[in-house]
């Protein structure tokens, strides 16, 4: 929830540096209060749910859309267990063991039911437009994502993030990090493009483009309910970023340091300062891309997904498990 507020407060400085312009700077220093004054005017802007619409799926919607995407911040390890003495450890992580991926996977499969009821229950043509091709987007580019993340557990023969994370210690020929982002390029690049279309970003945003569909899912929302909306985009945006750090970037480690060992508090927050910096970056060029690319169009989004990246993850499988044999 921290979080969110200041990815809309960096996105528009990012926006407007890239654009030549001011950004956000009159309320507070360097307008750092100005997600604060979106929040105030959300709340008590007046709450409108429109004549025809399914009340209860109306007012559900937009927290099925949010609170999945807040929770897969349960299943990261965010850094380095701070181990007090021998008899007690504390694990940086809510959610640990195998679970944790199945997890993912369930609630970026429930996302889309938020998204899908608003459009339907809004009984708005564009809105009703936008949940469904939300619903195809979301649910062709998880086939993708899925695949990436075969490639993965195959490489480290492990579905347990911390065992994943702990796989990419070490180098190769003494400089290169052993990351799965050079071990699996092409399950990085999978999954990285796949991340975009799930949280329905730029140039994959297809279920809200003005152009065509008014504001697509979200058009007859309005106040906190439209704001939830709003919080699940960059709530699922740095999920999948910590995501993307954790399965590909070695997490909340950095070559040369030796993580087996017993470590106090101070290593454990250097840790996860390395982690959140990795994070960063990637929110960083997430946003970049956004005032970059031009939107695809919708033939063209579902053709990357169905006949381009399910069978490049596909004879991506098939050659981890031919390069995996002994």
């Amino acid at each position: 929830m921290s979080v969110v507020p200041v990815l809309v407060w960096v996105e528009r400085r990012v926006c407007a540096w890239m654009q030549d312009r001011v950004g956000p700077n009159r309320v507070g220093p360097l307008g750092l209060l100005q997600p604060l004054a979106d929040a105030v005017k959300l709340l008590f802007k007046e709450d409108v749910i429109p004549a025809g619409a399914d009340r209860m799926l109306f007012v559900l919607a937009p927290a099925i859309a949010f609170f999945p995407a807040a929770m897969v911040a349960a299943i990261i390890p965010f850094g380095a267990p701070i181990r007090f003495d021998d008899s007690y450890t504390l694990h940086l992580q809510v959610c640990r063991g195998n679970i944790g991926m199945l997890l993912f996977l369930a609630l970026t499969g429930l996302s889309v039911y938020g998204i899908a009821f608003g459009g339907w229950a809004s009984n708005n043509k564009f809105a009703l437009f936008g949940g469904l091709r939300s619903s195809a987007q979301m649910i062709s580019y998880e086939i993708a994502m899925g695949l990436a993340l075969v490639s993965i557990f195959m490489s480290s023969e492990s579905v347990d993030l911390n065992r994943i994370v702990g796989d990419q210690t070490g180098t190769w020929l003494g400089f290169l990090p052993k990351w799965n982002a050079f071990r699996q390029p092409l399950a990085f690049l999978i999954f990285f493009v796949a991340a975009f279309a799930e949280n329905n970003r730029l140039p994959f945003d297809l279920p809200e483009c003005d152009a065509e569909l008014v504001g697509g899912f979200h058009t007859e929302y309005s106040s906190m309910k439209f704001s939830l909306f709003f919080l699940a985009e960059y709530a699922a945006m740095f999920g999948s970023c910590c995501l993307i750090t954790t399965l590909f970037l070695g997490g909340y480690t950095l070559p040369g340091i030796d993580y087996s060992a017993p470590h106090g508090t101070l290593f454990s927050l250097l840790s996860i300062g390395i982690f959140f910096a990795k994070t960063g970056l990637l929110l960083f060029f997430y946003i970049a891309v956004r005032w970059t690319l031009p939107r695809f169009r919708f033939d063209q989004l579902m053709h990357l997904g169905w006949k381009t990246l399910i069978p490049l993850g596909l004879a991506n499988i098939l050659l981890t498990g031919v390069i995996s044999q002994p």
